[in-house]
């Protein structure tokens, strides 16, 4: 028998294939890189048997009580965020407290962004996270999926 017989076609996903989901995490008490990396492979579409690495078949996740993630070891007092204005001598440091205290949606949306392509598709997925700081979101329509991570 032929070995071009043999061979199996790759199966590319349309965009009418992809069904999207909504999940509901709840960070409270979970470690910010171990949950992020979850929301990463949801958000790219790691678990469904329909990914593709060029494609978004990712789900929505919605995450609640993003002001109380923790971090590990001592790095709540050494762990600092940086931005640069494009300026020389731009560069502002944010403490990872004070940055919890002010905007602690962004530490998580930071965390995961790092973890998602950094091209036009990673800028489609991060479109798909939703984070919020209390335990309310208006996401109630979408009916969203409660998860649970181990951890």
């Amino acid at each position: 028998m032929s070995s071009l017989k043999m061979m199996r076609t790759t199966r590319f996903p349309k965009p009418s294939d992809i069904e999207r989901k909504w999940y509901l995490l709840d960070a409270k008490g979970k470690v910010l890189g171990r949950l992020a990396s979850e929301i990463a492979q949801i958000l790219r579409g790691k678990r469904k048997s329909l990914y593709a690495p060029n494609i978004d078949t990712g789900d929505h996740v919605v995450v609640i009580n993003a002001d109380k993630v923790v971090l590990t070891g001592n790095k709540e007092q050494k762990k600092a965020y940086y931005r640069h204005s494009g300026y020389p001598g731009g560069l502002k440091e944010i403490p990872y407290l004070k940055m919890k205290e002010s905007r602690p949606e962004e530490m998580i949306i930071h965390a995961v962004k790092g973890m998602l392509p950094h091209n036009r598709l990673g800028r489609a997925m991060i479109k798909k996270l939703h984070v919020y700081s209390g335990s309310e979101h208006p996401h109630a329509a979408q009916k969203p999926e409660p998860i649970d991570l181990e951890g």
